[in-house]
């Protein structure tokens, strides 16, 4: 018993260390990246992105499935982003509220010829709404079956998107109005083809939102939000930016990524049986530049840009974290030829020297 108790005890005592060393090392990388990124960013590059006939187009897809509340306010924010060449495809996924009558009553819409061509399966789409009023002519309405995933509702968002670029998030998130001009830099700085670009999320709770629009942020009051906040902060603003300075950001969220639309496509789309449809995503995208022996970026933004509902109650807390501890386990049993692959270690580790090169 007492050897068992000593083994024990240096189990954890090399746990807690392993844990020490590899957030040392992270909170370096985290910050050697934020203060790259700090140097690097100027008023100029953004003026000129704002101003460019040559800026990259980004389609602003976002599911929604009885969201008759909050709808109009949402969809009002994402078209006043602070961007030149953008759309907002909201997919109505088989609400059964007014959802998809209060989108066509407030913003003109009306039934619009669409050539759909299904480059991702999704359950059936039924037809598409244009704004009939040029003030919400970047708005696009995708009606289909409800799929009873985000990910099935996202793919059908992807087939309509027409920009190489896509953003992923959900309809009741708040965009910052730079989001856009901020995660589309490092494609552009990049000498590596970036697939997928991430950007610091944090709570909403206790802020002031008006119309859909951020007015002042404040810390959450409450116990639980305040400390999903902090995870949030020490997650993407230590853990991803760190992994993204040795590309080896292994999640871009799925509450705000922005992504190489033909790269997701060519990877098959997200996965609508998965319970971890971002990480999943992320894998398969991963998987698919390896095997195809292609120079790869996952970049990691330190701006906060979205702002999401924090978990109110242990209920909702328990919820939440059984999906994610579900999800993963679901990655590691469908991805689980991943794991000590001597030929994805192998391409892995080139990938690696190379951006650490490029970096």
């Amino acid at each position: 018993m007492d050897l068992l108790f000593e083994i024990y005890q240096y189990l954890i005592f090399f746990y807690a260390l392993a844990l020490v060393l590899i957030y040392s090392t992270l909170i370096l990388l985290a910050n050697y990246r934020i203060s790259k990124n700090l140097v690097r960013k100027n008023q100029d590059a953004e003026k000129l992105l704002l101003e460019s006939p040559f800026t990259p187009g980004i389609s602003i897809v976002a599911p929604a499935f009885n969201e008759e509340i909050t709808i109009f306010n949402n969809v009002i924010a994402m078209l006043t982003v602070n961007y030149k060449n953008f759309e907002v495809v909201i997919v109505n996924d088989g609400s059964k509220d007014r959802t998809l009558d209060i989108l066509i009553e407030k913003f003109e819409m009306v039934e619009t010829p669409y050539a759909y061509v299904e480059k991702i399966k999704t359950k059936p789409f039924k037809r598409i709404f244009k704004s009939t009023n040029p003030l919400y002519s970047k708005l696009i309405v995708v009606d289909k079956e409800n799929g009873g995933t985000k990910a099935d509702a996202s793919n059908a968002g992807v087939n309509v998107a027409k920009y190489e670029y896509f953003i992923c998030t959900d309809v009741d998130c708040v965009l910052e109005r730079n989001a856009l001009l901020n995660m589309v830099q490092p494609i552009l700085k990049s000498k590596v083809q970036v697939i997928a670009v991430g950007a610091t999320m944090r709570m909403v709770n206790s802020c002031e939102v008006s119309d859909g629009v951020m007015q002042k942020t404040k810390l959450p009051t409450r116990i639980i939000p305040m400390y999903q906040e902090i995870e949030y902060l020490r997650s993407y603003l230590v853990g991803k930016m760190g992994f993204s300075v040795i590309n080896a950001v292994n999640n871009v969220s799925g509450g705000l990524g922005l992504f190489d639309k033909q790269v997701v496509i060519e990877a098959g789309g997200y996965d609508p049986l998965s319970h971890a449809e971002d990480m999943d995503m992320t894998m398969r995208m991963i998987a698919y530049m390896i095997n195809y022996q292609k120079k790869y970026r996952i970049a990691q933004v330190p701006e906060t840009c979205c702002w999401t509902e924090g978990p109110p109650s242990v209920k909702v807390l328990n919820r939440q974290r059984t999906r994610w501890a579900r999800g993963l386990l679901q990655i590691f049993t469908v991805h689980r030829k991943f794991l000590f692959n001597q030929y994805f270690a192998k391409n892995f580790k080139r990938q690696f020297h190379q951006n650490v090169a490029t970096a």
